[in-house]
């Protein structure tokens, strides 16, 4: 796996970002079980409520391309560094990467059932 590839894409995005009130842009990159690579930046909006997290833009890269699984993940701040995903965009990777998805986290790389253990997915709508 090329961390430093997909991280390097994730600052490419960071600094595209739009991000006028807080001033912290994040940038995405994940690789797909297909080859592809869909990113993502963060894009701000006055209504704070409406500001879409890097994550969300790297998702709807992954559907508007044909989707697919996230195999990989890395996602950065403004200083270049890796950065752990908000509790809502973890819950995004696992709906499309799932618990085998990698996540390149600050503390190193760790598969998505360590980042959202016990998470609620697709598998807990199933009726009986």
């Amino acid at each position: 796996m090329d961390w430093e590839g997909l991280r390097e894409q994730a600052v490419e995005m960071m600094r595209r970002a739009y991000v006028p009130y807080s001033r912290f842009p994040v940038g995405v990159a994940g690789l797909v079980d297909d080859g592809r690579v869909v990113r993502g930046c963060n894009v701000e909006n006055a209504s704070y409520g409406l500001t879409l997290c890097a994550e969300c833009g790297m998702v709807s890269e992954l559907a508007a391309t044909g989707g697919g699984r996230l195999v990989a993940v890395a996602c950065v701040g403004g200083d270049e560094q890796l950065l752990m995903p908000c509790g809502r965009c973890r819950q995004l990777l696992w709906e499309h990467g799932g618990a085998e998805c990698l996540l390149h986290t600050p503390e190193g790389v760790l598969p998505m059932r360590e980042v959202l253990p016990q998470a609620f997915g697709p598998d807990n709508l199933v009726r009986p």
